[in-house]
């Protein structure tokens, strides 16, 4: 069953044996698998995968590889490096739903912090770095704003490979840099922000064989696919009206798409959702061009709060286009206050997640004002990181805002008194 590597645009084919992350002419690459074969070997349906109980390297699997079929169908499971990633939590809440405006059953959280290294990374790394390890690569590398980094660590120790993360100086929260740190790889803080990271990444591609795990990798994007098929299988294969989540360097964008597009050419679902890409204000060179008709994109200097997509040139741009079109999609963009205020609500619930997954609820709460959701739609909100990643942003909120929702922390004196009177 014969997967290879083909460019977006011009059609043109490569080994995935040959290591490389554009065509010859600088276009990016998708990973195309054989689906009508793969579909006539194992006889893929939606029943298939439901009664399917996988087991990998003699452990229970579910999440990435319980689509291993439509992942890396040629990878033996003997190679695959995971750390059970995926099987993440769907949500529903009446709290946010009420604040929101929509009914308890028609709104969902999908919560990819409850991974591994807390982050939707983990889904993307573990395809990633097993293609790493099967194409007998010593070194991998990323460019990041935290939550890469930490996954690429935690599975390059897993892989027993040396791990060298790329960091823009003064923009990463500590609970992501701590996790790169505590898991051993190699961590170099760079005087730029993340796309003069990103530049250097794919300049030491090219000339230090250092092997790149940002989602330029299209193996990230096979992996990151399966946060889909696994939110539809949750549903029993009822296909919402919307997703809608994050928009960054657009790799979840893309992989979403191309995600939905096997999914309806396999025949597991008989139509497409639509798609909502939230970006925040001060990071939005994608909502631009959205507004602009995709005539161009302009790379910007981005300034937000949600560090996690705080990105001014996504190199995932074209592949996130035809996501757009696929699925006749909108971007939309969120001011850093709105973000806090969704936080806040989703944090309050008990669910809690980082300021880049709430531009998710803020998204949603912003498009059922101006009318674009309705409140009888069906809508899949994806969370991607956990509520720990940027436990600073947390501590000023509750300490400094005069809000309705801020919940400073009180001083009493040690005494039953004292607390008798506070209660």
């Amino acid at each position: 069953m014969k997967s290879i590597l083909k460019s977006i645009h011009s059609g043109k084919e490569y080994s995935l044996d040959d290591i490389r992350f554009t065509s010859d002419d600088g276009e990016l690459l998708d990973v195309i698998h054989d689906l009508d074969a793969i579909k006539k070997q194992h006889n893929i349906s939606r029943e298939y995968f439901l009664r399917k109980r996988a087991l990998l390297n003699g452990q229970p699997t579910g999440g990435v590889w319980h689509f291993k079929e439509m992942v890396l169908p040629a990878i033996p499971d003997e190679q695959v490096v995971s750390k059970q990633e995926g099987n993440t939590r769907l949500y529903r809440n009446k709290k946010i739903a009420s604040w929101l405006g929509l009914k308890f059953d028609r709104f969902f959280l999908k919560h990819e912090g409850e991974n591994p290294t807390g982050s939707f990374k983990d889904r993307g790394m573990t395809a990633a770095i097993t293609m790493a390890k099967a194409l007998h690569q010593r070194a991998v590398t990323c460019a990041s704003t935290g939550n890469t980094s930490a996954s690429l660590a935690a599975f390059a120790s897993e892989a027993e490979l040396t791990g060298i993360v790329l960091i823009p100086k003064g923009n990463v929260a500590v609970g992501k840099i701590s996790q790169a740190l505590a898991y051993g790889t190699k961590t170099l803080i760079v005087n730029g922000d993340f796309d003069d990271c990103m530049r250097l990444i794919r300049e030491a591609q090219e000339k230090l064989q250092a092997y790149p795990l940002n989602s330029i990798n299209p193996f990230r994007i096979e992996g990151q696919k399966t946060i889909i098929w696994e939110t539809l299988m949750q549903l029993n294969w009822q296909v919402p009206d919307w997703f809608v989540f994050p928009g960054g360097n657009l790799g979840n964008t893309s992989a979403f798409g191309k995600a939905l597009f096997e999914a309806y050419e396999l025949g597991l679902i008989d139509r497409m959702p639509r798609f909502a890409v939230i970006q925040a204000e001060g990071a939005s060179p994608f909502y631009k061009a959205y507004k602009n008709n995709f005539k161009e994109i302009k790379k910007e200097k981005a300034d937000t709060i949600a560090t996690a997509i705080k990105i001014g040139d996504p190199v995932n741009y074209t592949k996130a286009v035809r996501s757009l079109k696929w699925t006749n999609g909108i971007v939309e963009s969120v001011t850093d206050e709105e973000i806090l205020e969704a936080k806040a609500h989703v944090d309050a619930a008990g669910i809690g997640a980082e300021p880049a997954s709430c531009a998710t609820v803020a998204g949603v709460k912003k498009l059922l004002s101006s009318g674009e959701f309705k409140p009888n739609e069906t809508i899949v909100g994806i969370l991607t990181g956990n509520v720990l990643k940027d436990p600073q942003v947390i501590v000023d909120y509750h300490f400094n805002r005069k809000t309705s929702l801020a919940n400073p922390p009180h001083d009493i004196e040690a005494s039953i008194d004292e607390l008798k009177k506070f209660l």
